[in-house]
């Protein structure tokens, strides 16, 4: 057996040809995948006629291109979202994008913690991640990922991404991605529940709130975000 062992700079030669081939093909189904589900996000009521089309398999594929979005993190995920709760209503659609969004979440971290910080650097700018760099080292980091990552209208692609740099157990991780995302998923779909059965009303005041939540969420997010870089600065928040 071949007992070579490489040097530092042909394991980055191979770990950089990995994430090349890593995101073509990320990038590959995205193009052939990607692009009709977005069409189908935007015209829920097409999603819904494919799927009665295809019954079990319908459901399969939702689970699958909810795991796509997580990964390639540049597909929105609200319009997928809210096609789950219209195609398969409130519970069914919340079960499945759940299930779709847990997988996706697993694979990221997973992915990461094999690639590290390059594999996250062809997804997100640098700037970004430096905002986030107190969660590797505050010993609140977990309550502050379960915060962050329950408040609807934070960055969940990013976190997902983002933990796995850290050395949080892949326990903790697998309650924050799933228990944490319950919130933002059942406000998008059951505000596509109510599209789908045309009960209009209930369904502008559920997207209203989440609106309003979201952007409470947001703001939280930038506050938090904002007073930790100005203490590892050593100024004061402004």
């Amino acid at each position: 057996m071949d007992k070579r062992r490489f040097t530092p700079k042909q394991k980055k030669i191979i770990a950089g040809i990995a994430i090349a081939v890593f995101v073509l093909l990320l990038a590959a189904v995205g193009w052939f995948v990607g692009r009709p589900m977005l069409r189908f996000a935007r015209q829920p009521e097409l999603f819904r006629s494919w799927v009665e089309a295809h019954g079990i398999w319908g459901k399969a594929a939702y689970v699958g291109m909810v795991m796509l979005q997580v990964l390639v993190a540049i597909i929105p995920g609200e319009p997928l979202e809210i096609s789950g709760g219209y195609a398969f209503g409130a519970v069914w659609g919340s079960v499945l994008c759940l299930l779709g969004a847990t997988l996706g979440s697993i694979l990221v971290f997973a992915f990461v913690r094999r690639w590290g910080i390059a594999l996250v650097e062809v997804f997100f700018p640098p700037e970004k991640l430096r905002s986030l760099r107190f969660l590797q080292s505050s010993p609140k980091r977990d309550a502050l990922f379960w915060l962050i990552f329950t408040v609807p209208g934070t960055p969940k692609d990013l976190l997902c991404y983002f933990a796995g740099l850290t050395d949080l157990r892949w326990t903790k991780w697998l309650l924050i991605c799933t228990v944490g995302r319950i919130p933002s998923i059942l406000t998008s779909t059951v505000g596509g529940n109510a599209l789908g059965t045309r009960d209009y009303r209930f369904a502008l005041l559920v997207f209203a709130a989440t609106l309003f939540i979201s952007g409470i969420g947001w703001l939280l997010y930038r506050a938090v975000c904002r007073r930790h870089a100005c203490k590892n600065k050593g100024g004061s928040p402004q």
